[in-house]
């Protein structure tokens, strides 16, 4: 059995800033990404930058800030950044992820691609549709058009290519947080799982950000389970996810998000935060 999702477009711009302040860069790579269609979003990553996250708020077609503000973020490192986009993108189900085409975002972007097994494209200049990019090449002696058929398309811009997005005008929700949010978490799912008799199983995001180890990976790279029930909680549904658990017997699905793509594949799904719904599944089991 194949289960095959429709999706909308929706881009993730990862900002780049000085925790006091976002850098121009930024506007103009939200610029770019509203030229693939669909919803942006941008994630501000970094230590006490909630001012930029407000100022990241008021661009002009900025659907929705993710706000990550915590130590481990401190001077901006891909290695602690990576597993930040990937629990994003595993969350919200983004079909690209943009950044400016800077020392960070090349320092940055490579690396995610690397774990979601996709090609990153580089220094784009233009975008002719959602898979098509233009994009300089020997030193800009030459221009070259990429077309990708990765399910993500991840995207460094060249600020000069695009217009900077105005700055004011915009009224964007801002979020915190992002699935279990760390390993400790996974103490509600140990809960349930002891009461209901079952295994704990985790999402590639969650082994990638060191949640928990790498035995536990449900995926398209990681085992692949068909049980008589398997409860999803908090997984947006990406399709090498899917592939790890398609088969199972039925398919419950708990995600605050009511668009999550894992809804169009449960059995039965709710509509609510991890975070009331699972200690209140635990509280219902009775002990055995």
């Amino acid at each position: 059995m194949v289960f095959l999702l429709s999706r909308n477009n929706s881009t993730l711009v990862i900002a780049e800033h000085t925790n006091d302040k976002l850098t121009p860069l930024t506007l103009n790579a939200i610029t770019a990404a509203h030229k693939v269609g669909g919803d942006v979003a941008c994630l501000v990553a970094g230590t006490q930058c909630s001012k930029v996250a407000e100022e990241v708020s008021k661009v002009t077609g900025v659907s929705k800030v993710l706000l990550a503000d915590n130590e481990a973020f401190k001077g901006f490192l891909p290695e602690s950044i990576t597993p930040l986009v990937l629990a994003t993108q595993q969350q919200f189900n983004f079909t690209h992820i943009f950044a400016g085409a800077s020392a960070f975002g090349k320092g940055l972007l490579p690396r995610v691609a690397a774990k979601l097994d996709v090609s990153p494209i580089s220094d784009i200049i233009g975008i002719k549709d959602a898979e098509t990019f233009v994009r300089t090449i020997y030193a800009g002696n030459a221009i070259q058009t990429v077309k990708s058929k990765d399910s993500i398309k991840l995207v460094t811009v060249r600020g000069t290519a695009f217009e900077a997005a105005p700055a004011e005008g915009g009224s964007a929700a801002t979020e915190n947080g992002r699935g279990l949010k760390n390993g400790e978490n996974f103490k509600l799912l140990y809960d349930l799982a002891d009461k209901l008799g079952a295994a704990v199983g985790a999402s590639r995001a969650a082994v990638d950000a060191g949640f928990v180890p790498n035995d536990m990976q449900i995926g398209q790279t990681g085992k692949i389970v068909a049980p008589e029930l398997y409860i999803a909680v908090g997984i947006s549904g990406a399709i090498q996810h899917l592939a790890g658990m398609k088969d199972s017997k039925v398919i419950v699905a708990i995600n605050k998000d009511p668009e999550a793509p894992i809804f169009q594949v449960a059995d039965h799904g709710l509509v609510q935060d991890l975070f009331k719904a699972v200690p209140e599944m635990t509280e219902l089991v009775p002990n055995k």
